[in-house]
């Protein structure tokens, strides 16, 4: 966890700098645009498959925005897995990946245009992989790199070419195509810091086989990445309030002991009833070194999380086609991928958890016990009815037997980190495998067939270890001697939460602790059948009808098994029980497709093509009763080019999302959310009558109105889960755009696309926030008697959100709405100009609206250009403006390549500000942030190509804005380490040798 020491890191950075000097004598970046990308492919195959459409055809330009992202560039931003791909792509917002922590669940995702994971579709080669978990989402970790010739990400619905679930578009994973020959492909990444080491290696042999009937290909890998601690980084080293700027705030969940929502206990066992900002000198400087700050004294636990999570991946990637007859070809394909991703984060405790504890315990000091039986206490006079008399509490403090007379227990929330046992880790193991086999041929000249079967199996197993059992600490605390338990186990070892920090002991500690698992599973079988190609006839003399037909038959099965200790929520600060959920459905389908050319070669009219489609699909899912439901999608779209090389294009559809395996049968229960501020907290019911009436409905106690805590390191208790009666989701969505050709300026492409996309009867929860505003919004207005209020559910014995309250409900329903449009740029431009090819490609997004409204009483909230733990709950940031700008110099023997990479600014939400109050000044903007990447590639012989990258070239910081503005995920270490980068200045060396 710490840095290497100053003579590592020199040998380090003196090895890295001499790896680029060398690395810049590299040789010709080949950029490749999606049309050159497509000419490629369509001079190989003689047809294409168009990103978009199953029509076969080389001509073809879609009437959707594409971008794509050629293997070239892959290569030249050094990265590990799929997700880092995407994640820097203008459009998409970065979801759970390798800087998730708390709350990675050893699976990575893509959220194109910030409507959630679940509403955009990954595919391989066209095609669905089994997904990971109850979502029916494709784990990114999967994705086999080494055999990926670009990636395409469309835009606007897909859902009438693929099905259900590519609401905001598809995610397209195209591998090369008859590969023969052998590439061997080995990286090495170090931060400048000496940390976060990373390999990758990559070997693909392929040939053609039987006088070229044939080709098998077959691609081994193996990637690993070591973890980044943010204890090793001045920004994170300690927990900073976002809303005062102070250092050290993190949870109060702390070691000594915190009793009675009190201030921890000093060492003669009475509360510290010090100021909140005490400590030192009552400053400290700020991480960022730029001024004196308060300093808290919460438990700091950003040293043991980290900021890039440890990851390992063996993966088999194999794919075969033999031409039995001139017309009939049978092929295959199959993926084999073990990976493993390990979060660690904070030590277990004891969370606010109530306890039985007898006066008699062996560890309870007197003054403790007396605060216990109500004196001593630093509680307001007439907030707190003393439990026992002091003559009770004297007997009670001798009585070894629950039989005795003098015998009492108290019923009390505990707050205790078990700092002795280490931090909690968890293990992600995933398996998949997914295998299809199909055969295609021509059914005439003009007209091919295609059937084939799949079947694919994704298995998570979840390990946990380092946290303490509730039960167990429950019977653990039930002790009147120090060597033996009430219970008479005699395993069972008394346990001491009153000492300081060493006071629970090994013996102690592993009798409180026991190893969990949960086993995650998702399957999915697929049967199609597809008629395409053109009918040989059309309009004049235009370009034939092209036309598509098909059938399609889907089964998902998943289910979530936990073991009887994460069934029973009993992990401390495990976040609540995992509930057993199995379930599954199928979905039978038709769709057909046409491309219709109308006009050709006559003035002002150098092409028109219309095209449509549509898609019925038929669901059935596996529960009691059968439930079913049925969907009709369609779109429509033409292309107009008006001139050679300028054409204008458009496209609507309308669209259905069918709810997934989680939203139909994941029981309630209850878990964490994120929460900055509550409402009953603090001293702010105490003078107002109509809040106290309201928060002693939701379960507190009036002794407890004036103490109640904010929600433990902004985390709140909170229940929902799935509804077996939600319908599918239904989205309008359009496209309207120009490509720009010139023929006056060879090399140059321009496109510019206007994306508008509306979700209706949107299957989601409400926010925190919506909660909260549904009850407290208006507290004048608000009633103690109201569904809005009665609702959240507080823990008894506090008040507070924390311990076995069930919180704040997040139902789930069809009530929601979604809304987001905005624009894309892509231009393209290769040129020689005398010295050396100048090669230019930029990808520009301006995102003008994302809106987010759970029920029709919920604020309509708008997210972009902000950030807030509301605004970053299914994503981490979504900035207006993003773009990417990589420029390459290619000369004879070598080339470079600069990638910039610019991330407008941001602001805190303003509802937020409104709702839980303004952060510190200095948090409440982000500035606009631009990361320059610089590459070398020198091509020592004609087979061997070396390439350096250095990342985050100038070594730009992360911003600082404390612990509190955003989700747990996505808000980590003080900064956004998904948006921004948090490792530093890095070094990539890749070594490619083909034969």
């Amino acid at each position: 966890m710490t840095q290497l020491n100053n003579s590592h890191r020199r040998l380090a950075l003196t090895s890295s700098v001499a790896t680029l000097a060398l690395a810049l004598m590299a040789g010709p970046a080949l950029a490749q645009t999606a049309t050159a990308a497509a000419e490629t492919e369509a001079a190989e195959e003689g047809t294409i498959v168009v990103t978009g459409t199953l029509i076969r055809n080389p001509n073809l330009v879609s009437a959707v925005p594409i971008t794509t992202t050629s293997a070239d560039t892959i290569a030249l931003r050094g990265s590990n897995v799929a997700e880092e791909v995407l994640r820097e792509i203008p459009g998409f917002v970065p979801s759970i990946g390798s800087a998730v922590n708390n709350g990675n669940g050893g699976a990575s995702f893509v959220d194109l245009r910030g409507l959630g994971t679940n509403r955009n579709l990954v595919l391989l080669d066209g095609q669905r992989l089994a997904p990971a978990g109850l979502g029916g989402v494709v784990d990114l970790n999967n994705i086999p790199l080494a055999l990926v010739e670009r990636v395409d990400a469309l835009t606007g619905a897909a859902v009438t070419t693929y099905g259900a679930d590519a609401i905001t578009g598809v995610v397209n994973f195209v591998t090369k195509k008859n590969f023969t020959g052998m590439d061997l492909q080995v990286s090495n990444a170090l931060n400048e810091r000496g940390d976060g080491h990373r390999i990758r290696a990559d070997l693909t042999i392929g040939g053609d086989f039987a006088d070229g009937k044939g080709n098998a290909v077959i691609s081994l890998g193996y990637q690993k990445a070591d973890p980044v601690f943010q204890g090793d980084r001045d920004i994170s080293i300690r927990g900073v309030s976002s809303y005062t700027g102070g250092v050290g705030g993190g949870s109060p969940t702390t070691t000594p002991a915190r009793l009675f929502g009190m201030r921890p206990l000093l060492a003669n066992g009475l509360p510290d009833t010090s100021p909140t900002t005490l400590n030192i000198s009552n400053t400290q400087v700020s991480p960022d070194g730029s001024r004196a700050v308060p300093f808290y004294q919460d438990f700091n636990f950003n040293p043991f999380n980290i900021f890039q999570t440890p990851f390992q991946r063996f993966n088999i990637f194999a794919k075969a086609n033999y031409q039995i007859t001139d017309n009939i070809e049978v092929y295959g394909r199959g993926m084999f991928s073990k990976n493993t991703v390990r979060t660690i984060i904070a030590p277990s405790g004891l969370f606010a958890q109530t306890v039985t504890i007898p006066l008699s315990n062996p560890f309870m000091n007197a003054n403790i016990r007396n605060q216990y039986c109500g004196f001593n206490t630093t509680q307001a006079a007439g907030t707190y009815t003393p439990r026992f008399s002091q003559a009770e509490c004297d007997a009670a403090a001798t009585a070894r037997s629950a039989s005795d007379p003098a015998y009492r227990t108290v019923r009390v929330p505990v707050s205790r980190r078990t700092v002795e046992s280490g931090t909690r880790d968890s293990e992600y193991t995933t398996t998949l495998f997914d295998y299809t086999a199909g055969l295609r041929g021509k059914l005439t000249n003009s007209i091919d067939w295609d059937v084939s079967a799949s079947y694919g199996q994704s298995e998570n197993v979840a390990s946990d270890t380092g946290y303490l059992i509730t039960n167990k600490v429950e019977e653990a605390l039930l002790a009147t001697n120090p060597n033996t338990c009430l219970s008479g186990n005699a395993a069972c070892v008394p346990l001491n939460v009153f000492g300081p920090t060493g006071s629970i002991t090994p013996a102690m500690s592993r009798f409180i602790e026991a190893a969990s698992s949960t086993r995650r599973t998702a399957s999915l079988t697929q049967v199609r059948g597809l008629l395409s190609g053109d009918l040989g006839v059309g309009f004049g003399d235009a370009e034939p009808i092209s036309f598509a037909v098909g059938a399609e038959y889907r089964d998902y099965g998943a289910a979530v098994l936990p073991d009887d200790i994460a069934q029973r929520g009993a992990l401390g600060g495990g976040g609540g029980p995992t509930p057993r959920v199995e379930g599954g459905y199928n979905v039978k389908e038709v769709y057909g497709e046409v491309i219709a050319p109308i006009l050709e070669g006559k003035p002002f009219f150098e092409n028109l093509t219309f095209e449509a489609g549509a898609r019925y699909s038929s669901y059935e899912v596996a529960a009691p009763g059968n439930p079913s439901f049925d969907a009709f999608t369609w779109k429509a779209g033409a292309t107009w080019e008006m001139a050679q090389g300028f054409k204008v294009r458009g496209n609507y559809s309308r669209a259905v999302r069918a709810p997934n395996i989680g939203e139909l049968f994941s029981p309630v229960s209850r878990g964490l959310t994120n929460l900055g501020t509550d409402p009953c907290a603090g001293t702010a019911p105490v003078g107002n009558a109509n809040l106290r009436a309201i928060c002693i409905a939701q379960g507190a106690r009036a002794g407890d109105i004036g103490t109640i805590e904010q929600p433990a390191a902004g985390q709140a208790n909170a229940y929902g889960g799935g509804n077996p009666s939600v319908q599918p989701e239904k989205a309008s969505t359009w496209t309207l755009g120009a490509v720009f050709q010139p023929t006056f300026a060879p090399g140059l492409a321009l496109t510019v696309d206007y994306y508008n996309i509306s979700v209706t009867d949107a299957i989601t929860t409400p926010l925190p926030g919506d909660a909260i505003s549904a009850c407290f919004g208006s507290i004048t207005a608000s009633s103690a008697t109201s569904a809005a209020c009665t609702a959240i559910i507080r823990n008894p014995d506090s008040g507070s959100f924390d311990g076995e309250a069930f919180g704040l409900p997040r139902p789930l329903s069809n009530l929601g709405r979604l809304k987001t449009d905005g624009l894309d740029v892509n231009l393209t431009y290769s040129s020689d100009i005398g010295f050396a090819k100048l090669g230019l490609s930029a990808n520009v997004n301006y995102t003008f609206r994302s809106q987010f409204q759970a029920t029709p009483t919920s604020v309509n909230r708008e997210c972009v250009g902000f950030f807030s733990v509301n605004c970053s709950f299914t994503g981490s940031i979504q900035p207006k403006w993003q773009s990417s700008v990589r420029t390459t110099l290619g000369f004879e023997s070598f080339d470079v390549s600069l990638l910039w990479r610019h991330i407008d600014s941001v602001i805190q939400e303003p509802l937020d500000a409104a709702q839980t109050g303004a952060f510190f000044s200095a948090f409440r903007k982000i500035r606009a942030y631009d990361y320059f990447d610089l590459t070398g590639r020198f091509n020592i012989m004609d087979n061997i190509t070396l390439i350096a990258t250095v990342s985050n070239l100038f070594d730009t910081k992360p911003p600082l804005v404390g612990a509190a503005a955003g989700s747990t995920a996505f808000n980590s270490g003080n900064t956004f380490p998904s948006t921004y980068d948090a490792l530093g200045r890095r070094y990539t060396m890749q070594v490619n040798v083909r034969f």
